[in-house]
């Protein structure tokens, strides 16, 4: 078809490369069956949760005792239902934060909620809770322990795999384990085992994702709900950071395991120009974690914090619309139940998920591109003003749409561009100010190869 809307990926790519051996190189790296699985349910919540809650802290002072929570029960069935109605797929609970404390009924220490006048295992009540109302489970362990003498020593290691391994033997499917990297400056420098770590969870988890600190999730580099213009999913292999990460993410035969290091915090992590110079690759999804409030924990005086429905869909639209996965913090109460302000920001942004996609126009899955239909044209059933459009690329052939033009079809049969973008990646949504129009057209600019896109849908 003549192609009314100039140069694109066929013909010209923006000067770059469509088919050589470096983008061989960028688009063999995919994701595994697990981060394939994860993107379809890109967003999830923490709760953090604990003696932090008890003392109204962020973080343990190390002389805590088993005295200090003095929590005495938990509404598992009310945090569970306030999270499923932000539109969320699953919840992480901080099993142990830094202070050393468990919230499960751990058989290797006695700082646990066992020693308690806490009648029960919350991990367990939280775990149950979930899978009766349909919701993914996952935990938090943090390497960082305060209280455990052993800490800093091999002994601490062995402890550590073995509540690793309390946690992903006893609680049913584990969707994701967080781990993080926080370590207080006085801390005792020491090399936690993260080869041994991960193997427990591949042997015991084999469908869990691990994140931030291991080699399927990374972290999007802050914590304010903020992602780069462009999130990129092929990034170098030396994000992980970890031998034993390197050897099982994908990577090209006969590369070097890295040749320039990359931080989290970078602003470029997988453009072609970072790309070219990194050796070995992988693929590293961001996720964007963020509190509904000011701090992680919950505070009394942090109430008049609670993010709105409008800003939590703010950061829904730039972190989920921009191929990364959203982990969202809700922190429950001293009284063990979610704070009426959180419950109702929460409500009303399941309401403004729900919204985008609640008046579909048109929907066209595996859209074709190939070099002479390099471009797609859609029409709509009458005038429609659109809202929202949703696209998705084929991540199972790698993150190839490097940029793209989206034109509507005004009643007058003329076509105006109304978003120019880069990325697409897992999705991509564009919020339209009701444009009026009969038809649209998506024309990739720049592409790592042949554009497969998924699918495209339009909202009114």
């Amino acid at each position: 078809m003549e192609n009314i809307f100039g140069k694109d990926w066929s013909d010209y790519n923006n000067g770059y490369p469509l088919d050589d051996s470096e983008v061989e190189r960028y688009i063999s790296v995919t994701p595994s069956e697990n981060q394939l699985r994860h993107q379809s349910k890109p967003f999830y919540c923490f709760i953090h949760f604990g003696m932090n809650t008890a003392t109204a802290r962020e973080w343990g002072t190390a002389r805590e005792t088993v005295k200090d929570f003095t929590i005495k029960s938990i509404n598992a069935r009310q945090w569970v239902s306030a999270i499923k109605n932000s539109g969320a797929t699953g919840i992480i609970l901080t099993c142990k934060h830094h202070d050393g404390f468990c919230l499960w009924e751990s058989e290797y220490t006695d700082f646990s909620v066992k020693n308690t006048d806490f009648k029960g295992d919350i991990v367990k009540m939280l775990s149950d809770e979930c899978r009766k109302q349909g919701m993914d489970f996952g935990v938090y362990l943090s390497p960082w322990d305060m209280h455990d003498k052993r800490y800093g020593t091999d002994a601490y290691n062995d402890y550590f795999c073995n509540q690793l391994t309390e946690l992903l033997s006893n609680y049913g499917e584990i969707f994701e384990v967080w781990f993080d990297g926080a370590k207080g400056k006085d801390a005792v420098a020491f090399e936690y085992d993260w080869a041994r770590y991960y193997e427990i969870i591949r042997r015991l988890q084999p469908k869990a994702n691990i994140a931030i600190c291991g080699p399927d999730i990374r972290w999007v580099g802050n914590e304010g709900g903020k992602c780069r213009k462009n999130e990129y999913s092929v990034v170098p292999l030396s994000l992980t950071k970890s031998e034993t990460v390197e050897k099982n993410s994908q990577q090209s035969e006969g590369q070097a395991a890295a040749l320039q290091k990359f931080e989290s915090t970078d602003e470029d992590l997988g453009s072609r120009s970072v790309l070219k110079n990194a050796g070995a690759l992988c693929w590293y999804p961001a996720e964007v974690d963020v509190s509904i409030r000011k701090g992680w924990f919950y505070s009394k005086n942090e109430n008049i914090t609670v993010k709105s429905a409008k800003k939590l869909f703010h950061i829904y639209l730039n972190s989920v619309g921009n191929n990364c996965t959203l982990l969202l913090n809700v922190p429950p109460t001293d009284s063990g139940v979610i704070h009426r302000k959180d419950v109702k920001a929460l409500a009303g942004l399941g309401e403004k998920i729900k919204s985008i996609t609640a008046n579909k126009v048109l929907v066209k899955k595996n859209v074709k591109l190939t070099k002479k239909n390099s471009y797609a044209e859609f029409s709509f059933n009458g005038t429609r003003k659109l809202k929202y459009v949703v696209i998705e690329e084929d991540t199972s052939f790698s993150q190839r749409v490097e940029a793209f033009d989206l034109y509507l079809k005004k009643p007058n049969h003329k076509y105006k561009k109304v978003y120019s973008g880069t990325i697409i990646g897992a999705k991509k949504i564009i919020k339209i100010k009701n444009k009026s129009c009969i038809g649209a057209a998506l024309v990739i600019r720049q592409s790592r190869s042949n554009p497969i896109i998924k699918e495209i849908g339009f909202y009114a």
